[in-house]
């Protein structure tokens, strides 16, 4: 069965309420065997809970789903799996101790005599790495692999379990380009073997080119459909967030004064024969831009005391500093926003209030006591100005959107009143409606006079949101490009290390 056939799998006014939340509000899907189904939507809109139904994590409230035309209810995950439904998380559920063939089977060990039969197992599991593109021996550890093949490895277990339609959940977001480019050619295979993706992704240029149709959700409801060419970026924008957006990077050239951060010959530990300088002055947005493992990220931590220097000097408004732990940053003026949020930016069993309050706790303490008046304004402050979608600051922050999550962090950063704010991926695994208000932030901030130094993959981002950018080539600054220079293709020129053409 192609494309545009009987649906494989039906899905009809279906209803979720958790708490305080409406997640879905009568929403229907279907997916053709085969078909690679994008589907995307903003933060909040009800993506993964639809998932999370179809895979038997959760039960819906109300509505129906179909398989092959048979009405199905599913208890659990092994329900769904049953009828051939495997969702692949963003957080992966591999056993790192454990090699790839058991992985693979984990659970459903194949058994002679009592005991699980090693030879089968090993025949079995080469012939579904081997469907995923995986040349590699079966017997290798799983947690010794990047997360791109562990990623493989995942598809292959549910492979074997034998899944029709796989659901993919933000698939490429800790991925490298070649790791994603390795993963796009698996879908692609899939399909040709007639196994149907549901693919959720806030990338809309990997959506363009994997998706055979785009159903977009908005507000736990859905928005509209697209197919063939209708499928851009225009397009999808416009059915997520219900309106145009003419202009998404909305810049103003601020003239930036004073010199706020001064980087000279730092060394990190990272590579530590690579020294490194560069300025950030007040009122500027300043990018750093390279491929992954250039040493972005190992800078900002080595400026915010994460990772100490081992040579050099910086200084935060011409006062030199020894930033040998957080705690002296922070108290020099200095804030970050890590590139990942949920393990290094909050504590995620703890509500909104704890979390937004974390950094001011010791700045407003009574005697050293807490004090909650304080705590309770830094709290609602935070959450008004950065417009958190939350019940209410008791609420629990692993149970909000990705988008609600980066805000709590930065909203807890402003609290401190930074000099220098450093942002770390700032917009990676949020939405584009929660993108927009961060550049927002951005943009406000540099206008009141903050000194903003971030780090993104994106190109888009760096292109649309840098005053400069330094360009980072395995530890070493390659280059530096003021706004008029700014383009992908001498960015990537210095990214790689092409000093001449760039």
């Amino acid at each position: 069965m192609g494309v545009g056939a009987s649906p494989y799998l039906e899905v009809n006014g279906l209803r979720k309420s958790f708490p305080g939340v409406l997640a879905l509000k009568g929403v229907s899907l279907s997916l053709a065997e085969g078909e690679v189904l994008a589907l995307i939507g903003e933060n909040g809109a009800g993506k993964s809970t639809l998932m999370k139904i179809l895979a038997g994590v959760q039960p819906a409230d109300e509505g129906d789903f179909q398989v092959k035309g048979e009405t199905v209810f599913f208890r659990s995950v092994n329900d769904a799996m049953e009828k051939g439904i495997a969702l692949i998380h963003q957080e992966l559920n591999l056993c790192d101790n454990l090699d790839l063939a058991s992985n693979v089977f984990l659970g459903r060990e194949p058994v002679r005599g009592g005991l699980i039969d090693e030879p089968t197992m090993r025949q079995e599991a080469r012939k579904y790495l081997d469907l995923v593109g995986l040349d590699l021996p079966v017997e290798t550890i799983a947690g010794s692999l990047p997360i791109g093949k562990q990623q493989l490895v995942e598809i292959a277990k549910a492979l074997s379990s034998d899944a029709r339609v796989l659901i993919m959940d933000e698939p490429t977001s800790s991925l490298s380009q070649k790791e994603t480019e390795t993963l796009f050619g698996v879908v692609k295979d899939l399909r040709q073997k007639g196994i149907s993706v549901i693919y959720i992704s806030h990338r809309l240029g990997e959506v363009i080119e994997l998706a055979d149709r785009v159903t977009v959700f908005r507000d736990g409801e859905n928005a509209g459909d697209l197919t063939g060419a209708e499928i851009n970026h225009h397009n999808m924008v416009k059915l997520m967030v219900g309106r145009e957006l003419s202009e998404f990077y909305d810049r103003e050239a601020h003239q930036p004064s004073t010199t706020v951060l001064k980087v000279d010959q730092v060394c990190t530990p990272a590579f530590p024969s690579s020294p490194l300088s560069l300025e950030v002055k007040s009122g500027e947005i300043v990018g750093i831009a390279g491929l992954v493992g250039a040493g972005r990220t190992e800078l900002l931590q080595t400026i915010f005391g994460v990772t100490p220097a081992l040579s050099g000097t910086l200084e935060i408004n011409d006062k030199a500093l020894t930033v040998d732990n957080t705690i002296t940053a922070i108290e020099s003026g200095i804030a970050l926003a890590p590139e990942d949020r949920k393990q290094h930016g909050l504590v995620l069993p703890m509500s909104v209030r704890e979390n937004s309050s974390l950094p001011s706790l010791k700045r407003d303490a009574t005697r050293g006591w807490l004090n909650e008046k304080a705590e309770a304004k830094v709290t609602d402050t935070a959450v008004e100005s950065m417009k958190i979608k939350t019940p209410n600051n008791e609420q629990i922050t692993r149970f909000l959107s990705g988008g609600n999550q980066q805000k709590i962090v930065l909203g807890k950063w402003l609290a401190m009143k930074p000099k220098l704010l450093m942002l770390d991926e700032p917009t990676r695994g949020i939405d584009i409606g929660a993108k927009r208000e961060i550049y927002k932030l951005m943009e406000k901030l540099a206008g009141d006079g903050m000194a903003i130094l971030f780090v993104s993959s994106e190109m888009e981002e760096v292109l649309g949101m840098s005053d400069r950018t330094y360009v980072m080539h395995e530890g070493k600054i390659s280059g530096e490009l003021n706004r008029d220079q700014l383009s992908e293709e001498a960015i990537m020129n210095l990214a790689t290390g092409n000093l001449q053409a760039a």
